[in-house]
């Protein structure tokens, strides 16, 4: 029997205080009307460690392609070398702290972008 597919969702790890990077972020999503599910490091005790644990520093935005209704990347992210910065690096199911075209190019992989650049 084939499992019946899920629908994705994308998850954006913030905090409430912006940040460039949010800034980013915020933006091309708003621009290309790409929804998206909020976790605000800042208010939330259990996000803070998550992030921590994949990034190792309190790195926002950080992005997620999970399961709807998760909140964990749907396969592991790529390890990174302890102390190295997450910075725009596509790690698979997530992404941190991206400029706009890294943004654009990560969120057409996963299909969540499908129009051109504009």
């Amino acid at each position: 029997m084939t499992p019946e597919p899920r629908d994705k969702w994308l998850v954006m790890y913030t905090r409430t205080l912006g940040c460039p990077f949010v800034s980013i972020a915020e933006r091309v999503l708003h621009e290309y009307s790409v929804t998206y599910h909020p976790l605000f490091i800042d208010r939330d005790p259990a996000a803070c460690r998550r992030v921590l644990e994949w990034t190792g520093f309190q790195s926002v935005p950080t992005l997620i392609v999970a399961w709807h209704g998760e909140l964990e990347p749907i396969s592991a992210p790529t390890p990174l070398v302890r102390g190295t910065s997450p910075q725009g690096i596509d790690r698979g199911d997530m992404l941190t702290e991206a400029r706009d075209l890294q943004l654009i190019t990560w969120l057409r992989k996963h299909g969540f972008i499908t129009q051109g650049v504009s």
